[in-house]
């Protein structure tokens, strides 16, 4: 038995443990959670690191500077023009609601048909940049790739739409000069509805009235508001009524006087072995010798037209109204099919989305129709891959030479004008095929009636 002593301290002094307690820990399910949004973080991180360094390796597009600084230097922009014969101040046309975000040639037969008003109104037009975007960026994305939000009309085109000479009307001047002269509070711009204006007209009929519209407007800067209704909308491309204007609009300057911008006609110098002109003075020709000899240029639209063309089906949608011409050979009549949703759908394609053998038959049937054909040169949006292909079946069927929009050779200020190299070339060729229901195709068979050449070398797919 113990003392009572060693009771008493056994009692008031306990034994310490000899393992220390164990710390607390964090549950797992917190560790998982804050392992996993790191590896998340760090993913989304590479992920984004991966898409910037690919779309930087596309390259950085060209700013045009020197094509600006051209636009600014044009001499209707100097002060001394800013008065017009009998000391009259000079009156400007804008259209604040031009078409932007589309494709390059939705957006030039509007600004045409814009120009060519302000020439027969005796004002001079305002031309804006070609706008792919607002941000207030050089560039924007697009297909994983920089794109210019806005180029100087002046890399597409040099004619009198873009400030070119025009003998006894007014020039063209820029946006960027119109704000200047029209953004002061002694320049208030007078505006003009379209509210009230014959939108459903023939195209003549909706000249002559805004024609005498402006007649009636003495004020330097005059603007078109076309918030109401667009002034010329795609149905009025693409029906007839266009084509109630349509020679008057050939003989004007607007087209008689057209041409391409020197970065595009640098393009055609420097493709010139491609090209195979008759000679490099001829390949510059403004007029009916520029003609490729042989050369059947061919519009082939992919892409988008994919989904595009079976949705034409389903709206019983025409030819555009320029491609209507009563001069053109090739017709479109889906009469017969209309009871038949599949035959109907089968001859809407063949004309719009052709298959390889049925392009190769086409072709091939032109070429009886016009025997100094050798030569095929093929503007498509289409995979190089599937251009291969085409061209080895071209091959076979006895054409000497097929080569296409990814054949020609560009630098980087050329690349995002290519569309306008390709249609200089379309519009040079002996023969055009075009796709009834494209601007492009449009606006080349335009300009090819512009320059004269026959409207039996326009053919349609």
């Amino acid at each position: 038995m113990l003392p009572l002593a060693l009771k008493v301290f056994s009692r008031e002094y306990t034994a310490l443990p000899t393992d220390p307690q164990p710390a607390r820990q964090r549950p797992k399910w917190r560790r998982c959670r804050v392992v996993s949004l790191r590896r998340v973080l760090f993913c989304l991180a590479c992920t984004l690191v991966i898409v910037v360094f690919a779309i930087l390796c596309q390259g950085i597009p060209p700013s045009y500077d020197d094509v600006r600084n051209f636009e600014r230097r044009l001499p209707q922009h100097a002060v001394a023009a800013l008065t017009r014969a009998h000391g009259h101040p000079a009156r400007y046309l804008r259209f604040p609601d031009h078409l932007w975000g589309h494709g390059l040639n939705n957006v030039l037969q509007e600004a045409l048909l814009m120009s060519y008003l302000a020439y027969v109104s005796n004002v001079s037009f305002v031309f804006e940049d070609y706008t792919w975007s607002h941000v207030p960026l050089p560039w924007t994305v697009y297909g994983f790739a920089l794109r210019p939000t806005r180029i100087p009309m002046n890399a597409i085109t040099s004619g009198p739409t873009a400030g070119g000479p025009m003998a006894h009307a007014p020039l063209s001047v820029s946006a960027e000069f119109y704000q200047h002269i029209c953004a002061t509070p002694d320049a208030t711009p007078h505006v003009l509805s379209s509210a009230h204006a014959p939108n459903d007209a023939d195209g003549d009929i909706i000249i002559d009235w805004w024609q005498s519209q402006l007649a009636y407007v003495d004020a330097q800067c005059i603007e078109i508001d076309s918030s109401a209704h667009i002034l010329f909308d795609r149905f009025f491309f693409g029906g007839p009524r266009i084509l109630s204007l349509f020679e008057s609009l050939l003989a004007s300057p607007i087209l008689t006087d057209f041409s391409w911008s020197p970065l595009v006609q640098s393009a055609l110098a420097r493709n010139f072995a491609l090209l195979q002109p008759r000679s490099a003075k001829h390949l510059f020709a403004s007029d009916l010798q520029g003609t490729l000899d042989g050369l059947v240029a061919v519009h082939l639209r992919r892409g988008d037209y994919v989904r595009h063309c079976p949705n034409l089906a389903k709206w019983g949608a025409d030819y555009m109204g320029i491609n209507q011409h009563p001069s053109l050979i090739d017709r479109f009549d889906p009469r017969p099919y209309v009871n038949d949703t599949a035959a109907n759908e089968a001859y809407y394609l063949e004309h719009c989305l052709p298959t390889t053998t049925q392009l190769v038959a086409r072709l091939h049937a032109i070429r009886a129709q016009h025997p100094g054909l050798r030569r095929v040169f093929v503007l498509s949006n289409e995979w190089a891959w599937a251009l291969g292909e085409l061209k080895g079946a071209l091959a076979e069927d006895g054409w000497s030479d097929v080569v296409s929009t990814v054949d020609v050779q560009l630098d980087a200020e050329q690349y995002y004008v290519s569309m306008a190299v390709d249609m200089a070339i379309a519009e040079r060729a002996e023969v055009f095929v075009g796709n009834g229901f494209s601007s492009l195709s449009s606006n080349v068979v335009m300009f090819r009636m512009a320059k004269g050449m026959d409207p039996s070398s326009n053919r349609f797919l």
